[in-house]
């Protein structure tokens, strides 16, 4: 009886070490218990938040800083992890059902993280479009060639300062340079993901929402972490002594409410510069009949653009060494009227407003170029259209009794040259800066009964 059950015994122990190795062998791979092995995939891994942090690898080197200060730091793990909200959102997208691995390559079905981003692994598959975006959106690819936000615009200011033609001959810089454009500029200008699924590398990097797709990128955590000072805050009223656009205070407009046409993506035509897109938004679009709604727009309509009345102060910068000592012309906020330097692509106006530009002779210095080969070929200012307007400013507020020129134009008070301030003069420029923004200056351009007693 006792050899019975000691047989009985050894079977059971038998059957269920024969059903264990089944079940290693054949189906799906793991222990019976699916707790134990749950990272052995790239889900598996990136929505563990425990098994991230004992596998990360630290960061090796800070992300670069940009105009809007050091980049905010995320943990290593942070940065990809899948979990929240985002995430199940994600899970009922038509993203989510391509696979990881068809976006990333790699290898998926495995704990072992080198394995995993072994091979032809893509850490940001958007930075090949044309392979991994196309094949559903290439119409938008093809497009976004060409887009200033894919950078086109700074390469061209880049190469054309360097002694070439323009952006079409970027490739043609020292390889250090473009090494150095690749780790500063282009925490800002970059890919298709760099909006709609993580971070900018100058907001942090990492995944912004569980990996989700966002079709409408986040007007804060996204655009207005790349145009920090010299649009969001601007927008949002954050520099000191300024308050929000009217648009956002009147209408909680977003960005995508005016920017919603081709110069997000571009149209698949070249643009030397943004201002150079066909189609981007007017003011008369939605304000039609602007040009005679008083007496100041009918006489000054055609001389200049909308913000040299309606605009705040605005923020400004220059003279910067890429990667080096930063800003030698710290930020500060300044308001000036140029000649245009834009007569080709807005040749409607005489002057406009002006913007300084990061733009020194020895930008690259820490890049081993030493000087622009042809850094005259641009101002150090830039046509600007600021996004802080309102309707009551320091020019079109004025006292009971005077008329608006006298909050704008220059006179004469006993000598003293009142709202000389507001225009670019010889003498605002650093000797650096003459030869290139000599064209601008408004020396000798005014009218000289402004500067008569």
């Amino acid at each position: 009886m006792l050899q019975h059950k000691i047989f009985s015994v050894f079977g059971i122990l038998i059957l269920v070490l024969s059903l264990a190795t089944m079940n290693s062998g054949c189906g799906k791979k793991g222990p019976i218990n699916p707790n134990e092995n749950a990272v052995a995939s790239c889900e598996g891994c990136h929505t563990n938040y425990a098994h991230l942090q004992a596998v990360y690898t630290p960061d090796t080197a800070a992300p670069a800083g940009g105009c809007g200060g050091d980049a905010p730091h995320y943990e290593p793990y942070d940065r990809v992890y899948m979990g929240g909200d985002g995430y199940e959102e994600y899970k009922s997208s038509g993203h989510y059902s391509i696979g990881c691995t068809s976006c990333h390559n790699g290898v998926d079905d495995t704990d072992d993280k080198n394995l995993a981003h072994s091979g032809d692994f893509l850490r940001h598959p958007s930075a090949e479009a044309d392979e991994k975006c196309g094949s559903c959106h290439q119409q938008i690819v093809n497009n976004f060639k060409t887009s200033i936000h894919n950078g086109t615009g700074q390469m061209r200011k880049v190469a054309m300062r360097s002694g070439f033609g323009g952006a079409d001959d970027f490739d043609q810089l020292p390889q250090h340079q473009i090494e150095g454009y690749n780790a500063n500029c282009a925490t800002c200008h970059g890919t298709c993901g760099n909006c709609h699924i993580v971070r900018p590398p100058i907001g942090g990097g990492g995944l912004s929402n569980g990996h989700m797709f966002n079709k409408t990128p986040d007007m804060v955590s996204v655009c207005v972490t790349c145009h920090t000072s010299r649009g969001g805050h601007a927008y949002l009223g954050v520099a000191p002594g300024t308050v929000p656009d009217v648009h956002l205070t009147s209408m909680q407009f977003k960005c995508g409410n005016c920017h919603s046409g081709a110069e997000l993506h571009g149209d698949g035509e070249p643009v030397e510069q943004r201002y150079a897109y066909s189609k981007l938004p007017e003011c008369e679009n939605c304000h039609p009949g602007i040009e005679s709604a008083n007496s100041y727009h009918s006489m000054h309509y055609d001389d200049f653009n909308c913000q040299v009345c309606h605009s705040q102060d605005y923020n400004n910068c220059g003279s910067c060494h890429i990667h080096g000592e930063g800003a030698r012309i710290p930020s500060y906020l300044g308001y000036k009227i140029a000649m245009n330097p834009l007569p080709e692509l807005r040749p409607d106006y005489d002057v406009a407003l002006v913007r300084r530009t990061l733009a020194a002779p020895d930008n690259w210095k820490e890049y081993g170029v030493e000087s622009y080969a042809n850094f005259e070929v641009l101002p150090t200012y830039n046509y600007t259209t600021p996004h802080n307007l309102l309707r009551w400013t320091q020019r079109t507020e004025v006292q009971v009794g005077r008329s608006c020129s006298s909050n704008c134009h220059i006179r004469n008070e006993g000598g003293t040259l009142v709202n000389k301030e507001l225009y670019l003069f010889d003498e605002d420029l650093l000797d650096w800066e003459k030869s290139a923004s000599n064209s601008i200056i408004v020396d000798g351009k005014l009218p000289e009964s402004w500067f008569s007693e």
